[in-house]
């Protein structure tokens, strides 16, 4: 006997069972937690093990010696590098170094030298001194130069002591030769305006490309009547710096009869003010 295919259709829906899917996720859910509890005491209860408590890296000191040596083998306010003294020859050119001026911060500086003709100038790190001689590295007390490829050094000249502040009674010590600018006397030696334009050439000082400076030429008497001496260098008229070319148009518009012109004048590493006061023909 044959059972009906509906029959068999509404038998199979009475003994399956709906799916509980949400309560499959909820066990699943279950046993993670029971997992991770797990995990969390075996952490807990189990010892760190036989090489005993961490301890993080101990900061090693240097002792007091070490400390000395180690900042006695750099500076550390100077990192370009201070040039060695000693490594150099002295150079057999025929120049003279009369000053420095160190910048620290860049490592750079100039120097002011005397070429074989015994004119003054200042000069730069990198500038030519003369064809193939160029200013390298300036240290407190010589400069560095590069002649050709090869380096020699040129040194202040330390052979005579410095004179001292005062002499007896407080009077002022007498300037050495050379050293020192003495104004001239109104009347005796006071140069003319027209001798000063005549006598004496004013070439720009460029450093860094820009002008410094007003280099001083002997052209006639009234250069040395007027107390300068080759290589002078003007910074200063009547308290102004020069710092342009319009500043030597400015001071030979002030050469005039009568005038009274204050100049500051470099003069190696000295530096002396000139008082000039111009008289007529």
């Amino acid at each position: 006997m044959r059972v009906p295919f509906g029959d068999k259709m509404q038998g199979w829906r009475r003994f399956a069972r709906p799916v509980d899917w949400l309560g499959l996720v909820e066990k699943l859910l279950m046993a993670v937690l029971v997992l991770q509890l797990a995990r969390l005491l075996w952490v807990l209860l189990t010892p760190v093990g036989a090489f005993g408590p961490w301890e993080g890296r101990q900061a090693q000191l240097l002792s007091a010696s070490a400390r000395q040596a180690l900042f006695a083998s750099f500076d550390p306010f100077f990192r370009s590098g201070a040039p060695q003294a000693g490594n150099g020859v002295v150079t057999s050119l025929a120049l003279t170094l009369y000053g420095v001026r160190l910048n620290e911060g860049s490592g750079l500086g100039s120097a002011i030298l005397a070429t074989p003709d015994g004119v003054q100038n200042s000069y730069a790190v990198g500038d030519e001194i003369i064809p193939g001689v160029v200013l390298k590295a300036v240290a407190f007390d010589h400069v560095t130069i590069d002649r050709g490829g090869a380096e020699e050094q040129v040194f202040l000249d330390q052979s005579q002591p410095a004179p001292e502040a005062g002499g007896e009674g407080g009077a002022p010590p007498a300037p050495a030769p050379g050293q020192g600018v003495p104004s001239p006397v109104p009347g005796r030696d006071s140069p003319t305006a027209d001798s000063i334009k005549r006598d004496i050439g004013f070439t720009p000082r460029m450093q860094n490309g820009r002008v410094t400076g007003l280099i001083l030429t002997a052209k006639g008497p009234g250069f040395q009547n007027a107390g300068f001496q080759p290589g002078d260098i003007i910074s200063q008229v009547n308290g102004q710096q020069i710092g342009s070319a319009g500043d030597l148009a400015t001071l030979q518009n002030q050469i005039v009869p009568g005038a009274r012109v204050s100049l500051t004048v470099e003069r190696g590493a000295a530096v002396a003010s000139i008082n000039l006061i111009l008289q007529g023909q």
